[in-house]
């Protein structure tokens, strides 16, 4: 019944609790586009692919008691952290969802920063184009976040790394 609720759970849970939305967003796009099945629908948004179904889910997931939500103020701004509830736990074991949540992929996500998960899942997003076509589509789109060449490269070797066998 709640597939997609489960599947949100174990990627929280599979990562010891992720802190920020953005990250989280960038972190379901991402394993979506290495070919996990998470069903929500991404448009390309202010900080890059961004899903309304995504967001809508995550409040169900905290009305549920399933996950936690927190508001932590850091110096001008604030940030949410998520983590999964006892019952989260529970839920989950009673769950029939079936995502092969690769542990290690999820945790080096969750060290990078949301901005350079911004940058993968922006590069992800125009991944129909050639390489050098993402990199000048990148330039365009994401001009104030100034990303360097080195910034690119990095993003492209992530990338390499993270793909799953």
């Amino acid at each position: 019944m709640l597939d997609n609720h489960a599947k949100l759970v174990k990627v929280i849970a599979a990562s010891d609790g992720i802190v920020g939305r953005k990250k989280l967003q960038k972190i379901i796009y991402i394993l979506k586009k290495l070919g996990l099945p998470f069903e929500e629908k991404y448009t390309f948004y202010f900080y890059g692919p961004y899903s309304e179904e995504l967001s809508l889910r995550i409040e169900e997931l905290t009305n549920l008691g399933f996950v936690t939500e927190v508001k932590e103020q850091k110096s001008n701004y604030y940030q949410y952290r998520y983590q999964v509830t006892d019952q989260g736990q529970d839920f989950l074991e009673h769950s029939n969802a079936d995502v092969p949540i690769v542990e290690s992929i999820v945790r080096d996500m969750k060290e990078q920063s949301s901005r350079f998960l911004e940058l993968v899942a922006t590069m992800l997003y125009f991944d129909h184009l050639p390489k050098d076509e993402i990199e000048q589509k990148v330039q365009e789109v994401k001009k104030k976040s100034n990303y360097t060449s080195d910034d690119i490269e990095e993003a492209w070797s992530f990338l390499k790394n993270i793909k799953l066998s």
